[in-house]
């Protein structure tokens, strides 16, 4: 129980953030009389994140802010036993509810507001997000009924089918369905936007003028993506890492999450405990190694919720249920490390499970160094650090393909938010690939994906329940693949820029990139890092930076 306490007639009312309910208690005995549950369905995971509470001057009505939901829930407090009874619509995330002195309106505030929409001037998208306040008259029965359709119609919080795939279910609807996919690859990488890469790549919804790392920069990303499928309409569902890493690995970030990265990231110096350091951020079904542990699947972690000790000079996990299913050996954070020394640590494990003919079925695999260390003096450029990314990705997909295993693995890649970007689209819309013989077909699939269709569908491959209500409620990939698999192997493509070009003194913002901390996660001013890229790659074309500096 946490967060807020409002006491009425001797009974104060808690909302739970972490188990979707608020427990009502004896103001004088401190026990639990009731819980009311704020599960938009009955047999509902975690996600409704109640983090607010008003209480009508009369004592009759309660009002709950559910962040996760977008809405405040009306609870009628008359009689033996409090009960829900209708629903609010909201904007994004809101994180308070107030009521006036006479209680006939209604003020609410949503931290993210109406979100970020397009981003062409490359501004750090939690600047762009602005909170808002909300102002009704507390709804009649017949509104309250009115709005509570609309909450279920905004939310479709129920599990999505993931529709059929012909005579051959690839992606398995039920739990009597089995997918011909054994194995799935998860790549998690840092920090990029759709137009930022895939701007230029000739197919899709993408704006070449954006490409700061098109083509050029990224061979293998480009080849795979008009190879297998181009995914054009997909989104993080993050804003930044603290949350990202959360999303990519449970489907959604908790309300500690949400309230406590802005301190992190708005160069007060926070320290960063959003990936196994706290267990307050945990989610309340854990991550995708509880899952795979709780449904019978072999996994195995690459560097995701992994810290260097020091004292044992290997990589270990945070989160203690990761338990001994990880490489001690390969390397989390570290910006000072190649992506391709990950790669190589990874194949290594890679060529002796063929060996041993027991490869997990699910690893996941963290390449980090597309974030970049800006345009500092002696580092890798930007260009170089992302070039490198797209060579390790080339040759990991490379690997799998010329083994054994390829026939029934399929290798998911995208990146854990898009904060270092710009997009024509949306700030939130990312660089993701799903490469796979049941992927191979060079189409483009403009369904709407996030990040918890994308966990979702590995999920239902192998045979996983959903986390949150996000990943139970999303859509399943279903359209990226066909029941008609083509085994045709993939041939990395040589890198088109050099992979060891360092920024010198004369480098493009190189005394502001100096001074940023590149130590951990996203420690780096996100603006300044933004005018860097934006200098670094696309000043000589669109010119000056034209997004806010401060």
């Amino acid at each position: 129980m946490r967060l807020l306490k409002i006491r009425r007639a001797g009974d104060l009312y808690v909302s739970n953030g972490d188990s979707d309910s608020v427990s009502v208690l004896n103001g004088k005995s401190g026990q639990v009389k009731q819980t009311i549950s704020l599960k938009p369905y009955r047999s509902a995971p975690a996600g409704s994140d109640p983090d607010a509470l008003a209480v009508s001057k009369d004592g009759k009505m309660l009002y709950v802010a559910s962040a996760g939901n977008n809405d405040v829930a009306v609870v009628s407090l008359s009689g033996s036993s409090a009960a829900v009874k209708g629903l609010i619509p909201t904007a994004w995330y809101p994180t308070g509810v107030y009521l006036n002195t006479q209680n006939s309106k209604l003020m609410v505030t949503n931290a993210k507001g109406l979100g970020a929409g397009p981003n062409r001037e490359g501004q750090y998208v939690g600047n762009m997000m602005e909170g808002t306040l909300s102002m009704l008259n507390v709804p009649s029965r017949f509104e309250l009924a009115k709005y509570t359709v609309q909450v279920k119609k905004n939310n479709a919080m129920k599990q999505a089918d993931a529709g059929g795939t012909g005579s051959k279910v690839v992606i398995p609807r039920n739990a009597a369905e089995h997918s011909p996919i054994k194995h799935v690859i998860y790549v998690i990488k840092e920090n990029r936007t759709y137009d930022q890469v895939f701007g230029d790549l000739g197919k899709g919804n993408g704006d070449a003028g954006l490409a700061g790392f098109g083509e050029q920069i990224t061979p293998n990303i480009h080849k795979l993506s008009k190879q297998f499928v181009t995914l054009d309409n997909f989104y993080a569902d993050a804003e930044i890492s603290a949350q990202g890493h959360n999303w990519a690995t449970a489907a959604m970030a908790n309300d500690y999450t949400e309230k406590n990265w802005m301190a992190n990231y708005s160069s007060r110096n926070r320290g960063y405990d959003f990936e196994g350091d706290n267990d307050a951020a945990y989610p309340q079904s854990g991550f995708l190694w509880d899952n795979a542990q709780r449904s019978g699947v072999s996994y195995r972690d690459y560097g995701e919720f992994a810290n260097y000790d020091s004292a044992k000079k290997q990589w270990v996990p945070t989160d203690a249920s990761i338990g001994s299913h990880f490489d001690p050996n390969y390397p989390g954070w570290d910006l000072s490390i190649s992506d391709l020394t990950r790669e190589a640590e990874w194949e290594k494990e890679f060529n002796t499970f063929i060996k041993n003919n027991n490869l997990p079925q699910l690893e996941i695999v963290r390449l980090p160094n597309d974030h970049t260390s800006g345009t500092k003096v002696g580092k890798l450029t930007p260009q170089a650090m992302v070039a490198q990314n797209d060579y390790a990705v080339g040759k990991l997909v490379d690997a799998i393909s010329h083994s054994k295993y390829w026939e029934d693995t399929a290798i998911f890649i995208t990146e854990d938010d898009s904060q270092n970007g710009w997009d024509h689209v949306d700030a939130h819309r990312t660089e993701s690939l799903v490469v796979s013989p049941y992927t191979q077909t060079g189409k483009v699939d403009s369904v709407f994906y996030d990040t918890a269709s994308m966990i979702h569908t590995m999920e239902r491959i192998l045979g996983m329940k959903p986390m949150t209500q996000f990943d139970a409620a999303s859509i399943p990939m279903n359209r990226s693949f066909t029941a008609k698999p083509n085994n045709a192997a993939y041939k990395a493509a040589a890198p088109t820029y050099p992979l060891d070009k360092k920024n010198g003194e004369t480098a493009p913002d190189a005394k502001s990139s100096g001074k940023l901390d590149f130590s951990r996660e996203d420690h780096a001013n996100e603006t300044i890092l933004n005018k860097a890229l934006w200098d670094a790659t696309l000043k000589a074309k669109k010119g000056a930076y034209p997004g806010k500096t401060k």
